[in-house]
């Protein structure tokens, strides 16, 4: 996904033997994405990784149904997250469903306690942003360490768990069912990073790997279909001596997203950072604005028939809405015109800088909301745009 790494005890050619020193051999497994035409990792366990017979699952989170039973009029919505009230536990059991199409199921999470078993999510790569909090993501390829205002990526049938800090915690998860991939346009002909894209190779953290680990742990959930299915090992499924590929988690802070600044407003394009089925994901960081002497700053309204605007607000002031807080989560549906609040559009004349910060999705099919997102909607919301 980004570079390939090499950790470990690999053999000089895959699909060959790897043999300890007193002759043991150590068993292959592929990490594919596509088939076996996209990018993959091997990893080398001491032993067999596929011997885990099915137990039952004791955790999981469930995913709404597809179909709502209360689509409502085509309006603006405004939901408040923050104002849930905060579930706890373990990540594996913590997250709220809130927004959903066929391609994304968009959650929040406050999990205060360390994942008890394994997870493999072999329905999507998730995606998180950290927007308080931070600990370790732990999984066969290594630790990955996160804290706030990070992004933190895990790809589709890897198996990991969680173990929060002692900070309180609040996640964005944003569940990709078509996959993650960095937009690739970001890329030069020989997969490197382009020297303007807006990160680098060096902003990604990926995982620190000290060889094979047991916890004492010995169940996985694994999750297919919108079921969640258990399965139990009878040894510690960490038992990578060493592994080989481009498929692995990462963490990439967003204040490492390098905006791009015009004389005149951008489209919200500029600010893509990741891509999934369906969807660009955006990312609004502090920057300079626009620098032409009648620039008006502030977001033009626009008529995007083809996607609906998502936006989570993560800190600063958000110059084009009004009424949303940290944690805030906007919708805006094609058919709509979008655009910023009564006011704004005016006063941003002038203006030189923003401190905004926030995650925005385009999705090209409908978004749906849960009950639980409807509890906290803030009913007048369209109406403010009047």
């Amino acid at each position: 996904m980004i570079d390939r790494m090499v950790v470990g005890r690999v053999p000089d050619k895959p699909h060959t033997a790897l043999r300890d020193a007193d002759g043991h051999l150590n068993h292959e497994e592929c990490l594919t994405r596509e088939g076996f035409d996209g990018p993959f990792t091997i990893l080398y366990h001491h032993d067999r990784p596929h011997v885990a017979l099915p137990a039952a699952a004791a955790h999981g989170w469930e995913i709404p149904s597809r179909a709502d039973d209360q689509p409502g009029p085509l309006a603006r919505h405004h939901y408040r997250s923050q104002e849930l009230a905060r579930r706890g536990g373990a990540a594996l059991d913590a997250r709220v469903p809130l927004l959903f199409n066929e391609d994304v199921v968009l959650s929040v999470l406050h999990p205060d306690d360390a994942d008890p078993a394994y997870f493999s999510n072999g329905d999507a790569d998730d995606l998180y942003f950290i927007l308080e909090g931070g600990g370790v993501l732990r999984s066969a390829l290594g630790d990955v360490p996160f804290g706030a205002r990070d992004y933190l990526f895990v790809p589709r049938g890897l198996l990991h768990r969680f173990i929060p800090d002692d900070r309180p915690q609040f996640w964005l998860s944003i569940e990709c069912l078509g996959g993650l991939w960095l937009p690739r346009q970001f890329r030069n002909e020989a997969g490197q990073l382009r020297m303007d894209a807006p990160y680098s190779h060096r902003d990604f953290r990926r995982p620190r790997f000290d060889g094979p680990r047991d916890e004492g742990l010995r169940d996985a959930i694994v999750k297919r279909g919108g079921a969640f299915h258990g399965f139990r090992y009878p040894h510690a499924p960490l038992d990578v001596i060493g592994w080989d590929g481009t498929v692995y988690p990462w963490a990439f802070p967003i204040l490492a997203f390098q905006p791009r600044v015009g004389q005149v407003h951008l489209p919200p394009t500029v600010h893509g950072t990741f891509a999934t089925r369906g969807a660009l994901i955006c990312s609004f960081v502090p920057r300079p604005l626009d620098f032409h002497p009648q620039a008006i700053p502030c977001p033009y309204p626009h008529s995007s028939v083809g996607c609906d605007e998502v936006i989570f607000y993560a800190g600063g002031n958000f110059t084009s809405r009004k009424g949303v807080g940290v944690g805030s989560l906007s919708v805006h549906p094609a058919g709509v015109i979008h655009g910023p609040h009564p006011g704004a559009y005016e006063a941003s004349i002038g203006a030189r800088a923003t401190d905004e910060l926030a995650v925005m999705l385009d999705t090209t099919r409908p978004l749906r909301a849960t009950p639980e997102a409807r509890s906290v909607e803030d009913a007048g919301y369209h109406a403010s745009f009047a």
